[in-house]
């Protein structure tokens, strides 16, 4: 038990290393450690998620490995109940998701919204957008293509800017070209021939689809993520009475 609740600790240490390696190394590469007050602008940075979530894996997994090598019940109990409160909340998240579904999707509308005015101020945010709406869902905007007149950029009013009135790449729908044509979007969203050239209809509602297409994948990965900390906290709580119990044999008390 202790070497196989040393190697689930291992890996679990290791994944959130590289988790939060990844979201360093693209902080790193955005030069925000230099500019530090960027976080205040965009309510959602994809480095920043990697950055907490990976740290708080990496902390918990040292923990988690340092108890089983070492048999200190302390670290065992840190580490079970860190895991236990973890799947907590997710359990929380999921039931108030199902219960306040109306809420939820106004708020992921709302923070959909705030990403498409910070478009152009976050290089992971945009390179995110893009990916959602060229690659993933093969949506423009949150509820339709209009939506990117949010951004200062793309707003047909925007004095200036060679993107007014038009939508990102990423909304273009494919074509046979050889080279990727970056302003495809140009002066769309007046387009009366848009419907041929860009995705008109909004992420959310394709986003709500998929979900539906996808219904028993997403619930099986969810249950899976859910044995897997079922697990470590049985182990470690295993581990844990047996190390007492031994304590108790000798007759050793802390």
């Amino acid at each position: 038990m202790k070497y196989l609740m040393f190697g689930f600790n291992v890996l679990f240490w290791l994944v959130g290393a590289g988790i939060c390696g990844i979201g360093l190394w693209a902080w790193t590469e955005k030069d925000m450690f230099s500019n530090i007050g960027k976080i205040t602008t965009v309510t959602l940075d994809p480095a920043l998620i990697f950055i907490i979530s990976g740290g708080v894996m990496f902390v918990i997994g040292f923990c988690g490995c340092i108890g089983a090598l070492r048999e200190n019940t302390c670290l065992l109990m840190f580490f079970s109940v860190s895991v236990g409160l973890i799947f907590a909340v997710e359990l929380l998240f999921g039931v108030l998701a199902f219960a306040y579904k109306d809420w939820i999707k106004n708020q992921i509308e709302s923070q959909v919204k705030n990403m498409i005015i910070n478009y152009r101020e976050d290089l992971d945010l945009q390179n995110l957008i893009d990916w959602v709406q060229q690659d993933w869902l093969h949506c423009c905007g949150v509820n339709s293509y209009a939506d990117w007149e949010l951004n200062r950029y793309f707003n047909c009013s925007s004095q200036g800017s060679i993107e007014a009135c038009g939508v990102p790449f990423s909304c273009c729908k494919p074509t046979t070209d050889l080279i990727k044509n970056h302003h495809c979007g140009f002066k769309m969203i007046n387009n009366a021939d848009r419907e041929n050239k860009i995705y008109t209809e909004g992420c959310i509602s394709l986003g709500e689809k998929w979900l539906e297409t996808n219904l028993i994948p997403v619930a099986a990965i969810a249950v899976g993520i859910a044995v897997v900390q079922i697990l470590g906290i049985c182990f470690a709580s295993i581990l844990r009475c047996d190390v007492n119990a031994q304590k108790a044999k000798w007759g050793y008390n802390d």
